[in-house]
């Protein structure tokens, strides 16, 4: 059976840390802030929202709510935006995104200050991740996965790493910071011929593919680490990720939950990015 590689461990080392970079900023007179940027009510947003304001509470940073209707125009936002980036007191922020259709994504994007992008949606941002510079932020969710693999001590430098899925948001940044670990990365996606073998080669497999049980007892090898990004509701209405976990535990030497696994860490990364960028401007 799978040593399940649990979030909540992660999460509280993280914890800690933020809340003793809290008070030393504390000293000097200076609270970390988020901004958070929201349009219209989703459910799935106002969901991570709450767990956003929990854990900021927790570990002592503070949060500055910017709530617009969902008939929203682009230039409300855009004044918005302007105001969290002329606000010196406020560190980052936190914009709920998809926007709803009438927004143009691109431009509300590159309206934010890098510097104040703690969760990596400005290209400037991505950039720095290719580059390895600090200009803004990695997305939280892929900086999250490797948190994870580094609390629990999983050999990454010369490891041969498997990253199923591209996107902005997890596989292409995720590639890169495990990379910059000097691990060998491979980057597929739905259309990699096979498939099933290239993922078995794996050492470390991080699956980002967005398909309910997409990878299977066929894509996997003993040995191996799975890092499962995915988060769906199954058939049976319980949470699910791209794994098909019943199959994979049976197999590999360790796994993420899902629930439970990176997206309980992803809140945290949000949480020290905010932290971090606070510290970077009184540099």
């Amino acid at each position: 059976m799978a040593t399940i590689l649990k979030g909540a461990p992660v999460v509280s080392a993280m914890n800690k840390d933020a809340a003793a970079r809290c008070a030393a900023l504390a000293q000097r007179g200076i609270r970390p802030t988020l901004a958070v940027v929201r349009v219209g009510a989703r459910e799935d947003d106002l969901s991570y929202e709450a767990g956003v304001l929990k854990r900021a509470e927790k570990v002592g940073v503070g949060v500055k709510q910017f709530l617009l209707p969902a008939e929203a125009t682009q230039e409300e936002l855009l004044a918005v935006i302007g105001q969290v980036n002329e606000d010196s007191g406020i560190h980052g922020c936190l914009l709920f995104r998809p926007l709803p259709k009438q927004f143009d994504d691109a431009a509300v994007r590159a309206a934010l200050d890098p510097a104040k992008d703690i969760d990596g949606i400005t290209d400037a941002s991505l950039a720095g991740v290719f580059t390895g510079t600090k200009t803004g932020f990695a997305p939280c969710t892929a900086q999250a996965c490797v948190e994870i693999l580094k609390y629990y001590n999983i050999p990454l430098s010369g490891a041969k790493v498997t990253v199923v899925g591209r996107s902005l948001v997890v596989g292409k940044p995720a590639a890169m910071l495990l990379d910059r670990e000097n691990a060998t990365v491979t980057m597929c996606n739905s259309r990699t011929k096979d498939l099933a073998a290239v993922c078995q080669a794996a050492d470390v497999l991080v699956v980002a593919m967005g398909r309910r049980g997409a990878i299977g007892a066929d894509c996997l090898r003993q040995g191996q680490v799975v890092v499962d990004v995915g988060i769906h509701v199954g058939e049976d209405g319980k949470l699910c990720g791209d794994v098909a976990f019943a199959a994979a535990e049976p197999i590999v030497e360790a796994i993420t939950p899902v629930p439970g696994g990176v997206g309980t860490v992803t809140t945290s990364v949000l949480i020290r990015n905010v932290v971090e960028a606070a510290e970077r401007a009184q540099a």
